[in-house]
């Protein structure tokens, strides 16, 4: 049991008020009593507007079900289905257009699109390789990746550097360069020299001679001398692209021009994350993860590994000084712009008790804690600058319509007084993963049009929410054919067209969702093309790696011209010819042509799935981790994954495409295939044949047998309820 101080009303857990109060509070002039009070008068307005907002959802939820039940036996009407979710508030009055007014928000987020890493922030190693993911080497990220293919016949197998690979790698970043930054006359592959004259780059050429870059405007700064430079700096759709020069460099020793590497600027922002990709059970663990967000916005993160048989420290990058091209000094930010994505509204914490010892949402906790923590930055303390322009970042994950938005908006401004902070200095990043803030995007929007930056599409949770509200329906489609259902098209285009009606261009973010497979860099860049294609201003990725190879699409399309395009061929029309296919239900045709075998293996899919994510979450506390699929192949696994397969078990379950016995023999046959991926890792606890005694099975019984009566099928309250035993086990 926590220690805990009684403040205004509320019982605080010890390690939390001693975060707070030791280490917070100095140097933000914020007295420490005033602060709890602060705490306590946001709890007592907002928390019964959070309970109203959930009991919302429910009663929602259960209209919908009954709706559905009730016409099981009659044809279906999408017209009738739309009236129905419209006289039950599901779907709001569009009001006229609008665009936001939304002030002060950073380049990275405004102007300039690339990028995005999401990371869990309760991992101190992992936010500080994401915030430094700003510049990232193409040489080291091609090298190491699948983007390249080996030679069979002549690749070193030694795992000392191998020069053939290596020149495969110069050859693909001479493409790029002359994709990107092209010269007036011939090839970077014919480069022997690069130099400063007179303001401008001048490449010379293998032929003799000397041409400059076709748009000089796009070199923009310089190390070393004009001569014989050590770094070349160029600038690509906002993009910047460092060129490493060093003929005694081995790998520079190599190049007839002598470069060693090019850098890319990659990262441009990173979402640092305490909802989906971590484990935070209790005030302990919450307070873990604010102590990293804390070190972030101080610029004192620090974390010592081991590599390589020695202790090597990370911290956070410095900012990267370059010449201009008239000799002046520049510097350009060494790490990406931090947003905080704090949990959603149905969540409770026992970091902070009522009186009657109930917990409180943790959402509030998060926005009160998380954004006194920036105030670091704002302040002018921390030792580096997060946000140029005075903003605080906080994406909300899982709004449920406008009124959730609202109460966010709400929440953020009351905080802002009671820190004395100017409107709307907090910026919302609204995550359209919830399928009534799809349908209802653009009153969501509006009721944070004064400081939405960020909107984005999560196709996990959305298809997650997509089961869940319509169980009743019938059975849905197949998990892994999912994406060729109406809705999903109609889902990812409204999000951009209305972001961009919305007048987003130029002021916030419009994002697209994760690539899943962090080892498969090769088909990720055949296809994350289309997120920057599709008018998409950034993008998630789940490594630095992967950030650094994704910013090469970036270079490819000009994203702020797709969105100029965008905007004048859309018709007022689209929106609502769009809703009708977003609102339609993505069920199972021809259930009987579904052999029993193809039934299997989609249960055995999910549940494999299901228990690699399950067993690590429970067990080791690891919220996001690369998961080995039933291929073997890995996968970045959250809980938006575990909540579509849960969802989607549940809903064939509860149809009759599967039994109750069918299901548990997959589960235990599933659990020795699981306990078997993961026999090398020392610290795993397997699963069999002690399933009783298994708490990670257990819970993953409990989520697809429990799963239909989860709130919008979320698993957090059973993932939380056996952690939570498990540590209470491991404790006595």
């Amino acid at each position: 049991m926590n220690k805990r101080i009684n403040q205004h009303g509320y019982k605080i857990a010890d390690c939390l008020y001693s975060l707070v109060n030791l280490d917070v509070l100095p140097g933000l002039h914020i007295n420490q009593d005033e602060f709890w009070r602060a705490v306590a008068d946001v709890l007592n307005e907002f928390i019964p507007i959070n309970k109203a907002l959930l009991a919302t959802r429910d009663e929602l939820q259960a209209k919908i079900d009954n709706w559905h039940l009730g016409k099981l036996n009659v044809p279906f009407s999408q017209k009738e289905y739309q009236q129905f979710l419209t006289d039950i508030d599901y779907l709001v009055p569009e009001q006229d257009d609008f665009e936001i007014t939304t002030q002060n928000v950073d380049s990275e987020v405004a102007l300039i699109a690339g990028p995005q890493l999401v990371v869990p922030l309760m991992n101190a190693r992992f936010a500080l390789n994401a915030a430094n993911a700003r510049w990232g080497s193409l040489y080291d990220a091609l090298y190491g990746s699948d983007v390249i293919v080996a030679d069979q016949n002549s690749e070193n197998k030694s795992g000392e550097y191998d020069p053939i690979r290596g020149r495969k790698v110069q050859v693909f970043v001479r493409n790029f360069l002359d994709g990107s930054l092209p010269l007036a006359q011939g090839s970077h592959h014919d480069a022997v020299k690069y130099k400063v004259d007179n303001k401008r780059l001048i490449v010379e050429l293998n032929t003799g001679s000397r041409v400059n870059l076709k748009d000089d405007s796009q070199f923009v700064g310089f190390n070393g001398s004009l001569d014989n430079p050590t770094a070349i700096l160029c600038i690509n759709n906002g993009l910047h692209v460092s060129i490493l020069i060093d003929k005694n460099n081995p790998i520079g020793n190599t190049d007839a021009a002598g470069i060693k590497d090019v850098v890319l600027e990659s990262a441009l922002s990173t979402i640092q994350d305490c909802e989906d990709s971590i484990a935070a059970v209790d005030a302990r663990d919450k307070t873990a993860v604010y102590k990293n967000w804390l070190g972030l916005m101080k610029g004192d993160l620090a974390e010592t590994i081991s590599k390589g048989g020695k202790q090597i420290t990370r911290t956070l990058n410095p900012d990267r000084t370059y010449l201009t091209p008239s000799g002046d000094a520049m510097s350009l930010p060494g790490r990406s712009l931090q947003f905080i994505r704090n949990v959603g509204h149905l969540m409770t914490t026992d970091a902070i008790l009522t009186n009657s010892n109930e917990e409180v949402p943790e959402g509030i906790v998060d926005a009160l804690i998380t954004s006194l923590i920036a105030l670091h930055d704002l302040n002018g303390s921390s030792k580096y600058v997060n946000s140029k322009q005075g903003s605080i970042y906080i994406v909300k994950p899982k709004m449920h319509g406008p009124q959730e938005v609202q109460f966010t908006d709400d929440l953020f401004s009351r905080i802002e007084q009671k820190f004395g902070l100017s409107d709307n200095t907090i910026k919302m990043g609204i995550m359209d993963e919830e399928r009534r803030t799809s349908a209802n995007l653009k009153e969501c929007i509006r009721a944070a049009s004064t400081r939405v930056a960020f909107i984005n599409t999560g196709f996990l949770d959305r298809t997650g929410d997509e089961i869940h509200t319509s169980m009743m329906a019938g059975p849905m489609a197949r998990k892994e054919l999912m994406k060729n259902e109406k809705w999903i098209s109609a889902y990812e285009n409204r999000n951009v067209i209305i972001g961009l009606k919305a007048g987003l261009k130029g002021k916030a973010q419009i994002g697209k969702g994760m690539w899943a497979t962090p080892d498969e860099m090769a088909a990720m860049l055949k296809t994350k093309i289309g997120h920057p294609k599709s008018g998409a201003s950034c993008a998630w990725v789940p490594s630095p790696t992967a950030a650094t190879l994704h910013v090469m699409h970036y270079h490819q399309v000009c994203v702020s011209d797709v969105q100029e395009q965008m905007i004048k061929e859309t018709k007022v029309s689209d929106g609502n010819t769009q809703l009708d296919a977003l609102l339609t239900i993505p069920l199972l045709e021809n259930i009987d042509d579904l052999t029993e075998q193809e039934r299997q293996e989609e249960l055995d899919n999910n549940v494999q799935g299901l228990l690699g994510y399950v067993v690590r979450w429970v067990n080791q506390g690891v919220g996001c981790s690369k998961v080995p699929d039933i291929n073997n192949v890995g996968r970045m696994e959250d809980r938006a994954t575990l909540r579509i397969s849960s969802q989607h078990i549940c809903n064939w379950l509860h149809h009759g495409l599967l039994s109750a016995e069918q299901v548990m023999q997959t589960l235990k046959r599933m659990a020795v295939v699981v306990d078997t991926q993961n026999e090398q890792d020392n610290s795993y606890i397997a699963m069999a044949p002690n399933f009783d005694s298994s708490l990670a099975f257990q819970a993953a019984v409990d989520l697809i047998f429990k799963g239909q009566e989860q709130p919008s099928g979320y698993t957090e309250p059973l993932l939380h309820k056996m952690r939570n035993e498990l540590k209470r086990s491991l404790a006595n």
